[in-house]
């Protein structure tokens, strides 16, 4: 039986970077003694007053079917959340509430791309943007970020990447895998172009929350963009969410309706009692919110303190997100060798950087998802590695 052309658009080297991650999950479930740093999962819980709140939604029987384009009162707290974080006069009609920040950027692309189209990446890019592109029949141009720069981006090489066939830029601030911010002067180079060029701006936001130097700036909010542009975000980083599933696009109102379009044939609605408990999340400052943000910044000084006295390896510092990326070209080997001696050697798992493009290649990320211990020793057996290696 044949398949479809869709299924070769989703496939390729994103979907193939989870190997290592895969195996070393297969050894912890026998019991091995393995750190899994490969993947951004937070350890903390859910803060407590939300999984109440879902609670009493389900006792209330808020198991039915719900608004298909979200509950209008959680849609009402996301708009008034991002008028206030980014100064973009927001209505309720914009959001739209998706399973997560992943299925936004989907409903996204699907949306504003045609086949032939071209959308620019900056690179190192999260691993499921190959997927998500290649599913609308666009073809993803990536413009490569500098390690010796910090993976900070370079609006001139955006620029120079446009061509007649451009629609859109994708751009991700905080960064996944580097942790790099984007600064406000960059960002209204950014929007510049974008208006230059008449191209849509997809801004995943999802780290956004989580930025430890300098400020996230929301690029809807500058002078022309919010009617270009489609926020992408969600709960679960900041509030520990991941297996929620809970995400929204906020985008020009013309636009919503076409996600709202899609919502109604692909999902029909995120489940109420879900809603409920993101509704919690907006209603209030949760302290868990602000440790857990806390608790990451002390784990990324902890890691790249201890990594970066480390001879053939140089951590990348990351200003915001949760993660670093980590330098072993010294070493002498590629990352995919580094990253799967290191499980096979010390039983630790990191996630190649080669799988986040080609601008990442001899590097390595780390997760910040465990807890100090486990991360303080994790970077006791990375050292152990490469002191092996070291010349």
């Amino acid at each position: 039986m044949r398949f479809s052309s869709f299924v070769e658009r989703i496939g390729g080297e994103g979907a193939a970077a989870w190997e290592i991650h895969g195996r070393a999950s297969r050894l912890k479930r026998q019991g091995k003694d393995i750190i899994l740093l490969s993947v951004g999962e937070p350890d903390f819980d859910t803060p407590p007053a939300i999984v109440d709140a879902a609670i009493e939604g389900l006792r209330q029987g808020h198991t039915h079917y719900g608004e298909v384009v979200g509950d209008h009162r959680l849609r009402a707290a996301i708009a008034e959340a991002h008028q206030a974080q980014s100064g973009q006069p927001t209505d309720p009609n914009q959001v739209v509430v998706m399973a997560g920040a992943q299925c936004a950027l989907y409903a996204a692309a699907a949306c504003v791309l045609d086949r032939g189209d071209e959308i620019i990446v900056p690179a190192p890019a999260y691993v499921t943007y190959e997927a998500v592109i290649g599913a609308s029949g666009a073809g993803m141009i990536f413009v490569p970020l500098k390690p010796e720069h910090g993976f900070q981006i370079e609006p001139e090489a955006i620029e120079r990447a446009i061509t007649a066939k451009t629609r859109a830029l994708l751009i991700n601030s905080p960064n996944n895998p580097t942790g790099a911010v984007i600064t406000r002067a960059n960002w209204e180079r950014l929007a510049a172009i974008c208006v230059r060029h008449d191209l849509w701006l997809l801004s995943d936001e999802v780290y956004a929350g989580l930025v430890f130097e300098g400020e996230h700036v929301s690029p809807a909010g500058l002078p022309d963009m919010a009617e270009r542009t489609v926020t992408i975000n969600s709960l679960s980083k900041s509030h520990a969410m991941t297996g929620w599933r809970l995400g929204w696009s906020i985008a020009p109102p013309s636009l919503a309706k076409h996600l709202g379009n899609l919502a109604l044939c692909m999902l029909y609605g995120s489940p109420p009692f879900i809603q409920d408990a993101a509704r919690q999340a907006f209603a209030a400052e949760l302290p868990e919110v602000a440790a857990m943000k806390e608790s990451y910044r002390r784990r990324r000084d902890l890691v790249c303190g201890r990594l970066g006295n480390v001879k053939g390896l140089r951590c990348h510092r990351p200003e915001g997100g949760m993660f670093a990326m980590v330098d072993v070209r010294a070493t002498g080997l590629s990352a995919h060798d580094f990253a799967s001696g290191l499980l096979d050697a010390e039983g630790v798992s990191v996630l190649p950087g080669d799988a986040f493009g080609h601008a990442a290649t001899g590097h390595v990320r780390i997760s910040l998802g465990n807890a100090d211990g486990e991360l303080a020793r994790a970077c006791d057996r990375i050292e152990r590695y490469a002191a092996k290696l070291a010349p």
